[in-house]
């Protein structure tokens, strides 16, 4: 998290990495962020997951279809810090 309190992609592969670990032919340290999540190695399932300890370490409420439609970790980011910031989608 940023000193003004914005969730970074470091936080969201932090929690990826915990829930799910990582593919080893895939390096998130690298430029991921509008990659798939599918490409990434990731399935619905461990999405999930990582959504839940999302909520659950930054105090978020999050609804599961929003969710769904967030295929990168930068769209996965954008949205949790405007859930964040409570403005919802935009």
């Amino acid at each position: 998290m940023t000193d003004d309190g914005r969730i970074t992609l470091t936080d969201l592969v932090t929690v990826l990495r915990q829930c799910a670990g990582e593919d080893e032919n895939v390096d998130l340290g690298g430029d991921i962020a509008d990659r798939t999540f599918t490409e990434l190695g990731y399935d619905s399932i461990a999405l999930l997951e990582t959504s839940a300890r999302m909520a659950e370490r930054f105090g978020l409420d999050l609804d599961d279809e929003e969710l769904a439609d967030k295929v990168t970790p930068a769209a996965l980011v954008r949205y949790l810090n405007r859930a964040a910031s409570g403005t919802g989608e935009a």
